[in-house]
Parts: structure tokens; sequence; C-alpha cells
């Protein structure tokens, strides 16, 4: 029975741990990309409202090794700053976006 409690105690601090990718879109993106990322960033960049969550990943990845296009400099910073979980998180929400 204590086993069983302990798993389900590390279960459970596992999950309030998990990103939120809500409000790392909220924290992060929103200001440039707008309600449901539905608007070009600083009038450069594409719409990603739509993108699945591959190419999310593939994009900010890009922009974490230094690479990009025309928002690489702002991008870069942001990108960064995101572990591989927040990054999947943000991304499944982007998705999420339609």
């Amino acid at each position: 029975m204590k086993k069983i409690c302990v798993v389900l105690a590390i279960a459970a601090a596992s999950s309030l741990m998990a990103a939120d990718g809500a409000e790392i879109f909220k924290s992060k993106c929103f200001s440039c990309h707008g309600d449901k990322a539905s608007k070009s960033a600083l009038n450069k960049s594409q719409i990603i409202a739509g993108w699945d969550a591959a190419k999310i990943v593939a994009s900010v990845t890009g922009y974490k090794n230094g690479e990009g296009g025309p928002m690489k400099g702002v991008m870069k910073p942001i990108a960064s700053g995101l572990s591989d979980d927040d990054l999947k998180a943000v991304a499944a929400t982007i998705a999420s976006y339609k």
C-alpha cells in the first residue's frame, strides 16, 4: 500500500510540474503573435495558427540554433529560454489554434 501511495504522489507532483502550453504562449508568444497565434509577428512572420506541432518544434528549434528567417534576432532569446518540454507544450497549444 505504501508503494502505491508513493507512486501516486510522484505522479501527482509530476503533473503539477508539467509545462502549460497556454501559459507559455501567453507569457512568451502572445505579444507578437496575437490571440490564438492569428497575426503576423511584427508584420514580418508567417501566421502560425494551424501549423502542426512538429513544424512549430522544428521552427523554434531552428531559432534556438541561431537559424531561421527574418525574426531570428527576436526569436533566438525567446526560443533559447524554452526547455524541450516547454517547447512541446507550447507547440501543442499553437497547433490547437485553427
